[in-house]
């Protein structure tokens, strides 16, 4: 390891990151490319994809609350052959892994949908696990051990690495985690957004859909906990934090808490830099304690 170039690969499995940064899904988009090289990045996250055409939640969408995010955009997707022939081909080329997240109303979408992807130079698979289950009332596959265990164990026949992604909202987040690394997953983002609901100065609900979920600033105490219980319960599990991530210190905090890397969304909103700036931070911060990235993750 160079004094001045700082080791900053991280192993999430059978991947490896260029860096521990990478996007939170849902909150990136190719076109940060005209801004700046998007090969900087330890991986790239498009949006969700969904099976099929979903036009998401009316508006209004998204809200600001207290000093962060409520956001109930519904997962839109074009579907899955516009991803192929439009989406996927802007992720391509450059030079780091790329992670599709998938969700579905069943897990038999779910599995459809890693069985279309296979073989289209996905580097890894993050199954959002935070869509309601349509076979089950409507419950959230990540608020359920079987549920969880289910998607998982129905997207298990692939060579691609699969990376569940949990919920806060979860009781038992521990235990659903190894519920998903039972059935079969390869790594775990902890963690999704928290339902919340904001309302407007006339009493209504700020957002069309009621609720929504809580990300940004406010969220990082409750995601960094469920990262430290996850990373307690799992040690050999590869993790990454993801909520309320902005700064070197709040990477650094994830890391202590057991993740491997960190996930950056509602920062990039307000500052479209700041997934760069975060990885500039950590490699100076990696050069003064003369360490690699992968060293900064303290597990029990």
């Amino acid at each position: 390891m160079s004094a001045s170039m700082p080791d900053l690969t991280v192993p999430i499995g059978s991947v490896t990151l260029r860096n521990p940064v990478i996007p939170a899904s849902g909150t990136f988009a190719a076109s940060y490319g005209r801004v700046y090289d998007l090969g900087r990045l330890g991986g790239l996250v498009p949006k969700t994809l969904m099976p099929g055409y979903r036009p998401g939640h009316p508006p209004n969408r998204l809200t600001e609350t207290g000093g962060g995010l409520l956001n109930a955009v519904g997962i839109p997707s074009d579907g899955v052959e516009a991803f192929l022939n439009e989406t996927l081909p802007a992720y391509k080329g450059w030079g780091t892994p790329l992670i599709v997240s998938i969700s579905a109303d069943t897990a038999a979408g779910f599995a459809e949908l890693v069985r279309t992807l296979e073989g289209q130079g996905v580097d890894a698979i993050e199954l959002n696990l935070s869509c309601p289950n349509l076979e089950e009332g409507g419950r959230s596959f990540a608020l359920d051990t079987a549920m969880t265990a289910e998607v998982v164990a129905a997207c298990r026949d692939t060579a691609l690495p699969l990376w569940a992604k949990l919920s806060p909202n979860a009781e038992d987040v521990a235990a659903i985690a190894s519920a998903a690394v039972e059935a079969g997953a390869d790594a775990l983002i902890v963690a999704n957004t928290l339902t919340g609901i904001a309302f407007r100065r006339d009493g209504r609900p700020a957002l069309a859909n009621v609720t929504g979920g809580l990300s940004g600033t406010p969220l990082k105490p409750v995601n960094l906990r469920c990262t430290y219980q996850v990373a307690q319960a799992l040690p050999k599990v590869p993790v990454i934090g993801c909520g309320g991530i902005a700064t070197l210190q709040d990477a650094l905090d994830y890391m202590a808490a057991g993740a491997s890397a960190v996930a950056v969304g509602s920062a990039t909103f307000t500052r479209p830099l700041a997934m760069i700036h975060l990885i500039d931070a950590i490699a100076t911060h990696c050069t003064t304690k003369g360490i690699a990235a992968r060293d900064l993750t303290r597990r029990a």
